[in-house]
């Protein structure tokens, strides 16, 4: 009976160092194989994998099939991209109620410029043409971007500006494929005609510490100046009058000479805000305190000067 328990745990031995070994093979196990190193009889702790892991993803992985993960507390809270903002915090002064006619102007723009997209084309293959990169991208404009477009003006014009449909609801109202869908806006996005915003949103979940999640995008709407050029006059937006363009170079020349009067601390709290504009405006008033000899008398002290 002893002889055969030790029979028994050395095949079971055998079996781990099999295991073991097989994973060495693979170089993205080799690292934390060394850490879960362990065999009964020497007593060390294992914590990377457990057996019973080691086991499944050895047999997986020499079966061919796909990898099974063990049971372990799922995590919910899926990556959230670069550039995302929480949902709920920025909306207000991002959305804008587009004005009476605004939706069908721009919807008419973005035809003619698929038209002009086309033209361009073909003008580069018989050789009449050499396209530049902002006229590149208005050729990649396809008729199913224009179609998104048009339901993203629709969803403008109902909710007051307020744009942030999923792709699946775009994908099912224009009847074309999620991965054209995600095209679509890419190319309206890089040609102007929109200037789109990642969200993400939290997530309630057991156990300490915050978990988010990936949301849908805010969509916001604009003429792209590289079409105007070749927009018909009708079309074209109308200049602004003289006194205008002079009365906004007034205004920022008001604003600068405005801005150049303040102190560190004061710049950072006109241009910045956030936590960024925070950090920046205790700066400044650290360099105000060493530079400055008060708010209201900007003057360098005198022995600061060599």
């Amino acid at each position: 009976m002893e002889r055969r328990r030790q029979t028994s745990n050395r095949s079971q031995d055998s079996l781990q160092i099999l295991l073991i070994e097989h994973l060495f093979k693979d170089a993205r196990f080799a690292p934390r194989i060394l850490l879960s190193w362990f065999r009964p009889q020497w007593g060390w702790t294992m914590t990377a994998f457990t057996l019973g892991e080691a086991m499944t993803t050895a047999l997986t992985r020499m079966g061919g099939r796909k990898r099974i993960h063990a049971s372990a507390p799922h995590c919910p809270g899926a990556p959230v991209r670069r550039g995302s903002i929480e949902a709920g915090s920025f909306e207000r002064t991002f959305f804008t109620v587009p004005a009476q006619g605004e939706t069908d102007r721009l919807l008419r723009i973005a035809r003619r410029t698929l038209d002009t997209g086309r033209r361009l084309a073909r003008e580069e293959r018989m050789g009449t043409r050499r396209l530049s990169h902002r006229e590149r991208a208005i050729t990649a404009l396809t008729a199913g971007a224009v179609r998104v477009y048009e339901e993203l003006l629709a969803l403008a014009k109902l909710n007051r500006g307020q744009v942030f449909p999923s792709y699946d609801h775009l994908a099912k109202a224009t009847a074309l494929g999620r991965a054209t869908v995600a095209r679509a806006l890419n190319q309206l996005e890089a040609i102007g005609f929109l200037i789109r915003q990642r969200r993400f949103k939290r997530i309630k979940v057991q156990g300490a510490g915050p978990r988010y999640a990936q949301t849908s995008n805010a969509y916001r709407f604009a003429l792209p100046k590289a079409v105007i050029a070749y927009l018909p006059r009708w079309m074209r937006p109308a200049p602004p009058p003289d006194d205008v363009i002079q009365a906004d170079a007034d205004r920022r020349e008001v604003q600068a000479a405005m801005l150049s009067r303040l102190s560190c601390r004061e710049l950072s709290q006109a241009t910045l805000s956030g936590p960024l504009g925070r950090v920046l405006a205790r700066l400044g008033a650290r360099i105000d305190a060493l530079e400055r000899e008060s708010h209201h008398d900007p003057q360098p002290r005198m022995d600061s000067i060599i």
